[in-house]
């Protein structure tokens, strides 16, 4: 597995953790200490407000999961993807977009940059 691939792993890990704790551990493992995400709904830092805003969306898509859709495109320390958010009850997905997302040496993500392609309502 690459670096990138990786990467994008460890994101989808953070955004379709259950618990407090398995987000807490999935958000370090994924982002830098002051790694950012910014989407056209909200702008986070940091972990913990990393961690509270893949809570946010939680509560309010319950039963909801985030899923790569297609291949990661990726270059230097830059990877973009595809996702969608889809039902576990009936395998609807009332949103999909793609991100871009800037990574450390390391292979953490430093920064996010997300798009909504599709949204509710």
């Amino acid at each position: 597995m690459t670096m990138h691939e990786d990467a994008v792993e460890r994101y989808f890990t953070a955004w379709n953790a259950v618990t407090p704790e398995e987000l807490a551990e999935a958000v370090a493992s994924a982002f830098t200490e002051d790694g950012t995400y910014t989407d056209p709904l909200g702008d986070a830092q940091g972990h913990e407000g990393i961690a509270a805003a893949i809570a946010g969306a939680h509560e309010q898509f319950l039963g909801f999961t985030f899923e790569l859709t297609g291949k990661p495109d990726a270059h230097h320390h830059l990877v973009r993807f595809t996702w969608d958010l889809v039902s576990s009850a009936d395998g609807s997905s009332p949103a999909a977009g793609f991100d871009v997302i800037t990574l450390a040496d390391d292979g953490r993500i430093t920064g996010v940059a997300g798009f909504l392609d599709r949204r509710p309502g």
